[in-house]
């Protein structure tokens, strides 16, 4: 298969192609890395993000920001910066790419466990974590074509306890090599609508 991983340069899109790569054919997209660039929050962008890669069999997008911060200071331009990065970029590389995914594709998204176990400072990333959930469930029913959808819902990955540990006190770690797993198993499997849960 043909497959696009936005975020391949990140460190679970990193795993996510180590993983995928020795039985498939991958393109990495990245902000700034990556065989091709794009910027998530442009909607020209991911049109020409797509007209450089052609058709393709299978997306997965392991991309996108959030702002973590004291609920009581956030504004609303801070919370923009998840719901224009991670939540409708993710949601724009599905609509955008439906003219370019052959039939029987999929598309592979992320969320992440602050959907259902919130932290401080975290309220934004559980707001977007949860749309995009809810996203993934919705639009399984309306794809065409056997095109699937799912998502991969992971707690914090041991590589980026070193930026992130702090927030997440309490929370076991899973390298990105396992969380890697569950993308395998959206793209290479049948399942639909799924929310894989991992580490949690």
């Amino acid at each position: 298969m043909k497959i696009v991983i936005v975020g391949g340069a990140g460190t679970i899109g990193k795993a996510v192609v180590e993983a995928l790569k020795p039985r498939h054919s991958i393109i990495t997209i990245g902000h700034s890395k990556g065989d091709i660039q794009v910027d998530m929050t442009n909607l020209g962008s991911i049109d020409e993000m797509y007209k450089r890669v052609g058709a393709f069999d299978a997306l997965i997008a392991t991309a996108g920001t959030v702002n973590f911060g004291d609920f009581h200071k956030m504004m609303t331009d801070e919370y923009m910066i998840g719901i224009n990065s991670k939540l409708m970029g993710q949601v724009n590389l599905v609509y955008k790419g439906l003219q370019y995914i052959q039939s029987n594709g999929s598309f592979t998204l992320t969320s992440g466990i602050l959907s259902d176990d919130p932290i401080r400072y975290g309220c934004s990333a559980s707001m977007v974590c949860s749309a995009l959930n809810g996203f993934v469930r919705g639009a399984a029913i309306e794809m065409q074509r056997g095109i699937r959808i799912n998502i991969v819902s992971p707690t914090i990955v041991t590589e980026s306890l070193d930026q992130y540990g702090d927030y997440f006190r309490g929370y076991e770690s899973i390298p990105a090599k396992h969380v890697a797993l569950a993308y395998c198993k959206s793209v290479e499997g049948a399942q639909t609508g799924q929310i894989y849960k991992v580490g949690w």
